[in-house]
This record gives C-alpha cells, sequence and structure tokens, in this order.
C-alpha cells in the first residue's frame, strides 16, 4: 500500500493558517478523487480541502477546532500501490487502521450510508453527492427524495454544498415537505424557551458581528449625505446597455458608474484611501474596491475588486458582476476578501433610500449608495428656475473623524457626485 498525504494548502495572500470547522469523512471511509476530505475556516471564507487521490481514510491526524499551518499534514489516503518511503507520513501513530480494522470499519457502517440517514452515495441519475452534502442533508432532515430533486452544478451532475445550501433557501422545499407531510427538521427551527425564539449565529454572522463592534469602537464615525442627479447615467445606459452585453458578455447595472466615480474622486483625495495604524496615516498606493454583498444565507461578505483604478467602465462591469456571481454561489477564494482599501455597500438593491454604513477596518471611509428614484426638482438655468422629472439617488459617506474632518469628508462626497453628474461619454 501507499500513503498520500494531505495539507493544507495555500490560502491567499497573508494567511499562514486556518481552523479545522469540520471533518468531512471518518478513518476508514472510502474516497474518491475531488472528495472533500475538511471543511477549513480563515477570517474571511470557508473551504474544503478535496481528496486528491482515491483510496482510504488512514488517519486523521488534528481535530476540529485545531489549527493547522499551510502545509502541515492534516490526514493521509491510502491507495493501491508499491510502498514508498517518501509517501509514508513521518509519523505513523499507533493507533493507525491496519487494512483488517479498516475493512472491519466499512463491513460495519457501508459507505453509501455513512452517517447520512439512508441518503445515498450517488443518486438514480448516477451524479455522485459528497460527504458534506449527505452531512447537511441529515442535519437538515432532508430525504432521498428530495435530493433527487435537486439539480447539481458539480461535473456529471455532482451535488455540491452550493446545491444543497440554495435549495435550503428556497421555496422548493417547503413546498416539498408539504407535499410529503414532512416534520420540519428541529435544525431548521429555533429554539424557543418561555415564548422566546433563540437562533445561535453562524460563525459567518459572529464573525461579522465582531468586525462590526470593533469598528465603532475604533474609529469616530461620522457619516454625510449628498443627493446627486443620475439622469445622465440612466438614460446612457438605456440606450447603450444592449449593445454593451454584446460586445462585453456582461450586463451593465449601475454599480459600475459608482465605483469608476469613486476611483477618480480618490485620485484627488487619497487619504480615503488610507488606514490609521497607532498614531500614522498609512496611504495605499493600490486602489482596492470592496463591495458588499449580501449571501444567500442572509449573512454578509465584501469580495474585492484589486486595482480598480487601472480598470475602464466594461472592466469594472466584469469584475463587478463576476465576484458577486460566484459571492453569491460561494465559490470566492480566500485572496478575493483580502486587501481592500475602501468599501461600497449598494443599498438601492434593497429599494433603500439612504443609511450610515460602519466602516470596513482597517479602512477610514465606506460609501453606501441608495435606490434611484424619479422626483420633481428645480432645475436652475440662467434662463430661470424650472420643474423637471429628474433621477435622484442619494449617496452617504461614513468616515474616520480621527483623520478626515467634515470638510474633507464633504468635499471628497461631492467630487464622486460632480463624476457622476458629469458623465457624458459618447454612445457606444
Amino acid at each position: 500500500m501507499k500513503f498520500i498525504e494531505i495539507k493544507l494548502p495555500a490560502m491567499g495572500e497573508g494567511i499562514t493558517d486556518a481552523t479545522i470547522t469540520k471533518w468531512l469523512v471518518k478513518e476508514g471511509d472510502t474516497v474518491d478523487i475531488d472528495t472533500p476530505i475538511v471543511e477549513v475556516a480563515t477570517d474571511k471564507v470557508d473551504s474544503e480541502i478535496p481528496s486528491p487521490v482515491e483510496g482510504k481514510v488512514a488517519k486523521r491526524l488534528l481535530n476540529e477546532g485545531d489549527i493547522p499551518k499551510v502545509g502541515q499534514v492534516l490526514a493521509v489516503v491510502e491507495i493501491e500501490g508499491e510502498e514508498q518511503e517518501t509517501d509514508t507520513p513521518k509519523e505513523q501513530p499507533k493507533e493507525q487502521p491496519t487494512s483488517s480494522s479498516v475493512e472491519q470499519s466499512t463491513t460495519s457502517q457501508p459507505v453509501n450510508e455513512v452517517t447520512t440517514n439512508h441518503i445515498a452515495t450517488h443518486l438514480k441519475n448516477g451524479a455522485f453527492v459528497p460527504p458534506l452534502v449527505r452531512k447537511i442533508a441529515q442535519e437538515e432532515g432532508l430525504t432521498q427524495h428530495q435530493l433527487e430533486s435537486i439539480k447539481g452544478s458539480g461535473i456529471e451532475g455532482k451535488l455540491t454544498k452550493t446545491d444543497i445550501l440554495s435549495y435550503l433557501n428556497s421555496s422548493n422545499k417547503v413546498e416539498v415537505q408539504l407535499a410529503e407531510s414532512a416534520t420540519p427538521s428541529t435544525t431548521l427551527n429555533p429554539k424557543a424557551e418561555n415564548g422566546v425564539e433563540i437562533i445561535e449565529m453562524d460563525r459567518l454572522r459572529r464573525l461579522t458581528a465582531n468586525h462590526m463592534t470593533l469598528s465603532k469602537q475604533t474609529s469616530a464615525h461620522v457619516t454625510s449625505f449628498i443627493e446627486v442627479d443620475m439622469t445622465n447615467i440612466v438614460h446612457w445606459r438605456e440606450r447603450n446597455k444592449g449593445k454593451f452585453e454584446k460586445q462585453n458578455g456582461e450586463k451593465l447595472t449601475y454599480t459600475p458608474f459608482f465605483f469608476s466615480a469613486v476611483v477618480d474622486a480618490i485620485k484627488n483625495y487619497p487619504i480615503l484611501n488610507s488606514s490609521v495604524i497607532n498614531d500614522q496615516i498609512h496611504i495605499k498606493k493600490d486602489l482596492n474596491l470592496g463591495m458588499a454583498t449580501a449571501l444567500p444565507n442572509d449573512n454578509l461578505i465584501v469580495p474585492v475588486i484589486k486595482n480598480a483604478d487601472r480598470l475602464n467602465l466594461a472592466g469594472l462591469a466584469f469584475a463587478v458582476n463576476d465576484l458577486a456571481r460566484r459571492a453569491r454561489s460561494f465559490k470566492l477564494q480566500p485572496n478575493e476578501v483580502q486587501g481592500g482599501t475602501f468599501t461600497i455597500t449598494n443599498l438601492g438593491a434593497f429599494d433603500n433610500l439612504a443609511g450610515t454604513p460602519i466602516i470596513n477596518q482597517p479602512q477610514v471611509a465606506i460609501l453606501a449608495v441608495g435606490s434611484i428614484k424619479k422626483r420633481p426638482v428645480v432645475i436652475e438655468s440662467p434662463l430661470g428656475d424650472t420643474i423637471g422629472i429628474r433621477h435622484i439617488t442619494i449617496l452617504s459617506l461614513s468616515y474616520d473623524h480621527r483623520i478626515i474632518d467634515g470638510a474633507l469628508g464633504g468635499a471628497f462626497l461631492k467630487q464622486i457626485a460632480t463624476n457622476l453628474q458629469t458623465f457624458a461619454p459618447s454612445d457606444l
């Protein structure tokens, strides 16, 4: 037999370790190539570490909650082949299973039904159901029939974690449960004590809560507001969005316009692209824009467009759409949620007019964009004032008053508004 070490891979720039949150296999379990072995978490994202080979899990070297370093061995998989000393674990624990003990384990607990509430490893159409998906299905009280109704997005129709989480957040699950008269899973229902619902925060929600609290404790928050006439941009987009999509393969939303306006404003006010470290102001040369993105599970993540100042409108549109898609399908890489220097959050997606966002530390400012609404406004001209219907949005800028006074914050916000209102390129 031959042993293959499963190591913690590089998780992104600056990340040296990760926390083991869940083992997805047991010692003695049979795994295929790309079967998730273990789930690990950094400060930003959760990731699954897959098996690079087909074989049996000979040994799990760490426990849930342990924090291995990048390159550290997490598990050992036994595969067919001649034994090679370089592939054998350096330290063979005494309790490492022998071939007979592995056989006994797999015999007493068939792979097809390991801790999965009779959830099969394959659907009727032959698509593979990974251990993590089977575990989630068991925890959520799903039946094999319900899994059969989920369309897998993986290779050869394999069900992924994203597929089952999307299903759990859809109305289809409720409809199927009603049709089958199934009892709702206790995992899905919050605990009730003395007439009070108690819902445990998940890991990402706890991280967000701690990060937001830390930000309020760290920065002296001030928020300024400004109205922006978006009429020119609204009309230009309506004229050109079809041609833009044909030329660039991406839909043109309003978000890239706001990103472009912020990029140009930061060039005039670079201190807004900085961090406060002790008694020093560190102005960043790289301009990396974070975009706050709501996830299907009601959590929030902030993927980052690196070097946004090097992108034109089409480049920004592609980056915005790509990161948003992969964020909502839980496919972001760890390095894609790091290194932001300024953040933009779109409240208009929820038809909100304005808000007072919390600064994303260690940044010094964050811009919130409200919904674009038609309003009657006074239009000034040399010939006199008139009333007209214009497309108006409200921008709100929260900034760190330790280094940014109201005059500077207001001037920066006005520059963003001016950049948007003077947008007047030729048609595509």
